[in-house]
């Protein structure tokens, strides 16, 4: 904190305990310069400007008041100068008035060339004298008072008497500035003095034990202090370069921003500044509305500048202090290290939101874009980080899918019971480690019996519960952040298998189901088109089965992900059939190139009634609308029969198949499928 208090944006309000307190510390600090000038004399000035060290020495303090040592984890703010060393010498070699004077005309040059306001400037130079004015009194209390005309010298027995006035310096300066940070930000003094006292302490016991050299070099050879340059330069290159590494590992390169791994660090020590002294911490997630449409039609390079307009207005867009992050792709996040209330978050969110309503001019063109922004708050919602950034992403989807614009955690609406909550850290970490693995259920003609292709189901082999089916865990990854991860795995191990098993002449597809939350993600299409590529299968090879309930909350984004995966090639399927609401007008648009019918009506169909009736339309339907029809749950002769006599197309359920492990999968295949020879043009086959 030796720069006092210059990054801080706005004037005190006059009549205020911070304005009074600037006011009183920098009357004071005017006096005590004012006394140490008064004390100078024709004949000193006379010396000092007759001595080559003098001159050196200024320069250095000047230079480096205007270049502090920014280290990893400090910011110009707290971050050390190396102008006290010089100043600090001066004070042990030639007395309080040179010292307090050559610090002030840095200071006062210091905030003339970065702009700091006059009154920042004043309480900087006031903060140094009456350090520096501490320090001096201590040294008279050892009866050591130099002057230009009687410079002292530091020798060994001096160390004592030197370091209590390098205390002195130290506890006067942090105190003071700690002091206004504190008013500043109406925090605690004594939880604001605290804060960074290891570090502070650390820097000054660095910058002042080298004072006492610097006097032995005036004294005795004051050529030599320009040797001091190099360290310093060493100093300032291994910091910058540190700062860099520190940055770049912790930022987001497109935009500067920080990304998710800083993110998480500040929400911890926020959440541990709340917990302590009984504040809210909130959290927004946001993501922007059809932003792939500007990748699509203008590509990447536009859409990365786009991003870094978004990343500016995101940054002036929220209060002092909000940390303003970029998670990946078009999600951003804002950390609130202090907040009211959920209305007090809300307003920041909406501030956000308004942000980014005005159109974004670029390349002659304007771009509208819209938010989802997702908030929660702790305690109120998550007593910890983890929890804090999944409840956020849970009111955030909500938010996306109802198109509420902001949307506050909801307890009801999160079905995450503690015990599933807790299965959600394992399922992190199980995707990490493999433990997902696919079974493989076929699909037959019912005409026929032929394998028709196979359907992947996600099966989790946990350590402890053993097998865990996906109806306990997919809708608790749909509901978080993981849903992104689960898919993109299970998109990966099913396209592996299908490129194995074409590569040994089973030519089957392979059907992998996208829940509503993958329709919502602009770079699923981007994700499978990589995937197809990697692995040198056609987009005939996989087909993605889509649940008929996506369209109640959200058919304009989901038909947008629906229609890219369709223009890629990819045979998308309409699942669970006559449990939704599509109509027949949507139905008839939808790309889709099969139905499947619900099982809940086909496990019923051989007791006739209603059920018969419902399955017998939806394949009537299908057949009108040129589109196969698959039914799912048939469990007996008499259910394929039936079936059968409806014309249906294709079947699956126990009676026909189980899902099997892979390598299960593949035997079976193997004594149904005949195997189709490799051909020159087939895009598997490896380059010559």
């Amino acid at each position: 904190m030796a720069e006092g208090i210059k990054n801080r944006d706005t004037e005190p309000r006059p009549g205020s305990p911070l304005w009074i307190y600037l006011a009183v510390v920098t009357i004071l600090g005017a006096a005590v310069l004012a006394l140490a000038m008064s004390r100078l004399t024709p004949a000193d000035i006379q010396l000092l400007a007759s001595s080559p060290a003098f001159w050196i020495v200024a320069g250095l303090i000047c230079f480096g008041e205007l270049r502090p040592i920014v280290t990893p984890g400090s910011t110009e703010e707290d971050g050390g100068t190396t102008s006290t060393i010089f100043t600090f010498a001066l004070l042990l070699h030639v007395g309080l008035p040179v010292a307090a004077l050559l610090q002030a005309a840095a200071t006062v040059l210091a905030g003339v060339l970065t702009r700091k306001a006059p009154f920042r400037t004043a309480f900087n130079v006031a903060q140094y004298c009456l350090s520096l004015g501490a320090a001096a009194l201590i040294l008279r209390l050892f009866e050591v008072s130099p002057s230009p005309a009687d410079p002292w010298v530091v020798d060994g027995a001096h160390l004592l008497m030197v370091g209590l006035a390098a205390a002195a310096y130290f506890v006067a300066n942090d105190g003071l500035v700690g002091t206004a940070v504190a008013l500043h930000e109406r925090e605690p003094i004594a939880r604001t003095l605290r804060s960074d006292l290891a570090y502070q302490a650390l820097v000054n016991v660095a910058l002042l034990s080298m004072s006492p050299i610097v006097v032995v070099i005036m004294n005795r050879a004051p050529a030599l202090l320009s040797l001091l340059v190099l360290p310093l330069v060493a100093v300032y290159t291994n910091a910058s370069i540190s700062l860099k590494r520190e940055h770049q590992a912790h930022h987001d390169g497109l935009t500067g921003l920080p990304n998710r791994k800083l993110l998480i660090t500040r929400a911890a020590e926020a959440l541990s500044d709340a917990h302590r002294y009984e504040r809210r911490v909130g959290l927004l997630l946001l993501d922007l509305d059809r932003f792939k449409e500007v990748n699509d039609t203008l590509g990447h390079p536009t859409g990365d500048r786009l991003l870094q307009l978004v990343a500016y207005r995101l940054r002036h867009g929220v209060r002092p202090g909000d940390i303003v992050a970029r998670l990946g792709g078009d999600e951003f996040a804002v950390l609130l290290p202090s907040v009211r209330d959920t209305s007090a978050a809300r307003e920041v969110a909406a501030r956000v939101r308004a942000a980014l309503a005005e159109p974004f001019r670029l390349d002659g063109m304007f771009f509208h874009l819209e938010a989802s922004i997702g908030v929660a708050l702790c305690p109120d919602h998550a007593p910890d980080c983890q929890l804090l950034l999944q409840r956020a992403d849970v009111a955030m989807y909500v938010a996306k899918e109802r198109r509420l614009g902001v949307a506050i955690y909801d307890a009801a609406k999160d079905r995450n019971s503690p015990a599933r909550l807790g299965l959600l850290g394992e399922l992190r970490r199980a995707i990490d480690r493999g433990e997902l693995d696919l079974h493989y259920q076929p699909k037959v003609s019912v005409a026929d019996g032929e394998v028709l292709g196979m359907e992947a189901l996600v099966r989790w082999h946990h350590p402890a519960r053993g097998l865990i089916l996906p109806e306990e865990f997919v809708p608790l990854a749909e509901q978080s952040y993981l849903m992104r991860s689960l898919t993109s795995y299970v998109v990966e191990r099913a396209l592996a298998q299908a490129a194995e098993w074409w590569a040994d002449g089973l030519r089957v597809q392979i059907a992998v189901n996208i829940s509503a939350r993958d329709l919502l993600d602009s770079n699923l299409v981007d994700v499978v088109s990589a995937g197809l590529l990697r692995h040198d299968i056609p987009p005939t090879a996989v087909q993605m089965e889509i649940t008929e309930r996506v369209f109640m909350n959200e058919p304009g984004h989901a038909m947008e992900t629906i229609e890219a995966l369709a223009g890629s090639g990819i045979a998308l399927a309409l699942d669970d059939f006559g449990t939704g609401y599509s109509s027949l007008v949507r139905l008839r648009r939808l790309p889709v190139r099969e139905i499947k019918i619900d099982a809940s009506f086909v496990r019923r169909l051989a007791n006739g009634g209603d059920d018969a009736v419902i399955v017998a339309s939806i394949i009537d339907l299908a057949r009108a609308l040129g589109i196969s029809s698959v039914a799912e749950g048939v469990e007996s002769e008499a259910t394929l029969a039936a079936l059968r006599g409806m014309d249906c197309d294709a079947a699956q359920g126990w009676h026909l198949g189980r899902p099997m492990e892979a390598g299960r999968a593949t035997a079976w295949l193997a004594e149904r499928v005949p195997r189709q020879p490799l051909q020159a043009e087939d895009p598997f086959l490896p380059a010559p």
